[in-house]
């Protein structure tokens, strides 16, 4: 029987003995148990290890499609392990910490949605990956930062769109293809804080460097970068260019993965922009992403707890847009 104080906490912490090999005990308890750890390449460095697979939020999603694995640990955000149950339904899904929420989901509720689209018949829905189960399942197709073009591209240049939640995302769909989409004004707290200042001083620092950034970014950062793209797009670009040197401008746990692929090269985080009376910090960390550990996910294997469940009714509307997404990607 799980302890009350953990349900309310929304994780386990129970103590682990001293000198437990973590890392070890882990793929043990994964192998015993027939789980699958997915990682999302903004969780720690020792996470990324530890797991089966990591990614960005399309491949985690097509890695959980088809998986054979009984569980499927997700260790990212809530959404994401939202996402799992809805294409895996009959898996057990864990969340090492029901805490680690997104804020770019969270600017989007449900019954909002549902208003909005009253209040625009006719028009389709386009939501970012980023959302609640409940959001999906008012949407039309769910996109990823890598292939939001690509499947905006494949309907009518006259479609009526409201894209959603992410404004800064949705702007640059925008500006890359001719649309004129609605924008939901939302926005990822990480990425809306990248200094334009930073960005200016580093490249006057590297003039060498290549300035790679997230379409979660403002506007203005993206018009000073050389490349935007997704997570994936720019570990890729890294990887294959024969640059030496290159600022980053997203979320800095890719930088762990970036790193170990690309031995002799020198990498920049943006810092973000420090607020009056804000405590400064040298790059942008998702807290929500950072509430993934090493033991919440010993513990959650242990117990196969916490789960995550998606009521049935929103979950048989919600896999629609998803597998959609999947078909075009």
């Amino acid at each position: 029987m799980l302890k009350k104080e953990w349900k309310e906490k929304g994780f386990i912490d129970e103590p682990i003995a001293e000198g437990t090999d973590l890392k070890s005990e882990i793929r043990r308890l994964a192998k015993e148990k027939d789980a699958v750890i997915l990682a999302h390449y903004y969780t720690k460095g020792e996470i990324q290890e530890v797991a089966d697979f990591i990614g960005d939020s399309l491949a985690l999603a097509q890695k959980a499609a088809k998986t054979d694995a009984k569980i499927i640990v997700m260790c990212g955000v809530h959404f994401m392990a939202e996402t799992c149950k809805i294409l895996c339904p009959e898996k057990l899904v864990l969340c090492p910490d029901l805490n680690a929420g997104c804020s770019l989901a969270d600017s989007c509720n449900a019954d909002d949605l549902k208003k909005y689209k009253e209040e625009h018949p006719g028009y389709k829905v386009i939501s970012y990956v980023n959302t609640t189960a409940a959001v999906k399942a008012l949407t039309d197709v769910v996109v990823t930062s890598g292939n939001a073009k690509k499947i905006v591209d494949t309907m009518p240049q006259d479609e009526k769109i409201i894209f959603g939640p992410d404004y800064n995302l949705g702007s640059y769909i925008n500006s890359i293809t001719g649309r004129n989409m609605l924008l939901w004004n939302g926005g990822c707290h990480v990425h809306e804080r990248f200094s334009v200042e930073e960005i200016v001083k580093l490249k006057e620092e590297h003039p060498d460097a290549v300035v790679l950034a997230h379409p979660e970014c403002k506007g203005p950062v993206l018009a000073l970068a050389d490349v935007v793209g997704s997570t994936a797009v720019i570990l890729k670009y890294c990887v294959e260019s024969d640059k030496k040197e290159f600022i980053i401008a997203t979320e800095a746990g890719i930088l762990h993965e970036i790193e170990r692929q690309c031995e002799g090269k020198t990498f920049y985080p943006v810092p973000p922009e420090i607020s009056e009376g804000s405590v400064g910090c040298s790059c942008n960390e998702c807290n929500y992403m950072k509430l993934n550990s090493l033991e919440k996910i010993y513990n959650t294997l242990k117990y196969e707890w916490p789960t995550v469940d998606v009521p049935e009714e929103i979950r048989v509307e919600a896999v629609k847009p998803i597998e959609r997404m999947l078909e075009l990607s």
